[in-house]
């Protein structure tokens, strides 16, 4: 049964919960439960384990902060959701590559409560929505394995200042759109939003794999 912990941290500085996820890790043993993060961060540009600095067109002030999480460039600033998925991937029983699924599928799902049609696209991890016959991003999923666990995780864009995603080729992809859940109707606050996030986690992350 998952059933994790859930830590609500408020709006968190990036590079100290950075360094509580490690320690998280590092320390992890086989008992330790599964984790959920809930937070917000002040601005903050993070670059991938393979991530190109070219893709930082102008940082300006805001920092850029490379970490050990697969994927490009992203931004990260207050009115976004980011929850960190602490989670054991052998006692949850499925492969990286499913887990990134059924991630994408909680926020799908997520979504949908709010009628909001969203996708996945293949090769590009992270959650799109068609705005004016645009592919646009809405949401963005980023993992990092290690001792048989993850951390880092995903962030969705619900009521935030969008502008320094222009300052950025977003996830490595030259002119990708980014739009957020405020510009398509949705007016629950970013606390509300993240209890049912949870709920979509952990429906979907409950699913025995066949």
């Amino acid at each position: 049964m998952f059933a994790p912990v859930i830590r609500k941290l408020g709006r968190a500085e990036y590079a100290e919960t950075l360094l509580a996820m490690r320690i998280q890790n590092r320390e992890r043993a086989t008992d330790t439960p599964d984790e959920i993060w809930l937070l917000e961060h002040p601005p903050v540009f993070t670059l991938g384990l393979a991530g190109k600095s070219a893709h930082v067109l102008d940082a300006g002030e805001i920092s850029v902060i490379k970490v050990e999480r697969g994927g490009q460039v992203t931004y990260h600033g207050p009115g976004q959701l980011i929850a960190y998925l602490l989670l054991d991937v052998r006692r949850l029983g499925i492969g990286v590559k499913e887990l990134v699924r059924r991630i994408e599928q909680s926020l799908i799902d997520l979504l949908a409560q709010y009628k909001i049609d969203s996708v996945r696209k293949p090769g590009m991890p992270g959650v799109y929505v068609n705005v004016d016959g645009v592919d646009a991003k809405i949401a963005a999923i980023g993992l990092r394995v290690a001792r048989h666990a993850t951390y880092h995780g995903l962030s969705l864009n619900v009521n935030m200042d969008l502008e320094p995603f222009s300052r950025i080729n977003p996830c490595g992809y030259e002119g990708l759109a980014v739009t957020q859940m405020h510009d398509l109707g949705v007016t629950d606050k970013i606390d509300a939003i993240g209890e049912k996030l949870i709920a979509q986690l952990q429906r979907n992350l409950n699913v025995v794999s066949s």
